[in-house]
């Protein structure tokens, strides 16, 4: 294991973020093993919420699914869940994930579109889709519905910016 992902998961212990996610993989009845980088996956969590095909607290990355659905770009957008754990301090993640998540909703209507932590730990490779903002969704919907902006067309007519 390298260094970092070592650091990694004694913060996270030491914060007890991977202690909460322990605690959550048990009482969601998930099988719980060692991963990858320090990380621990628990298969087979049984409870609906939250709604998500995977979620991470502290190194405890948790799955309804069963074993081998952990690999590649979605383990690499969960592992970086992990490290941003480790960057909050642990549980003051949970909050500030909250918030963020409101704030997406707020901007797009989407959870995770504008969520600061989803971007920062990969859209695309978490599954999520990229929304745009509600008020840029209402200049692209002007836009279908007839109303354009002018184009400026210069001698050249390179310039294409918009009033």
């Amino acid at each position: 294991m390298r260094g970092r992902h070592r650091a990694r998961q004694v913060l996270n212990y030491v914060n007890l973020s991977t202690p909460l996610g322990l605690l959550i993989a048990v009482i969601g009845r998930a099988t719980v093993r060692r991963g990858e980088h320090g990380l621990l996956y628990a298969h087979g969590y049984r409870i609906p919420f939250p709604v998500a095909g995977a979620f991470t607290v502290g190194n405890v990355v948790l799955t309804a699914q069963r074993e081998g659905y952990l690999t590649g770009a979605l383990l690499r957008h969960e592992a970086r869940h992990a490290t941003q754990y480790a960057f909050c301090v642990g549980l003051p993640l949970l909050p500030l994930y909250v918030l963020a998540l409101l704030v997406s909703v707020a901007v797009c209507g989407h959870p995770a579109s504008w969520n600061v932590f989803e971007r920062m730990a990969d859209l695309d490779e978490g599954g999520y889709p990229r929304h745009p903002s509600r008020w840029r969704r209402r200049t692209l919907e002007g836009k279908t519905q007839g109303e354009c902006h002018p184009i400026h067309i210069t001698e050249d007519m390179t310039d294409t910016s918009y009033d």
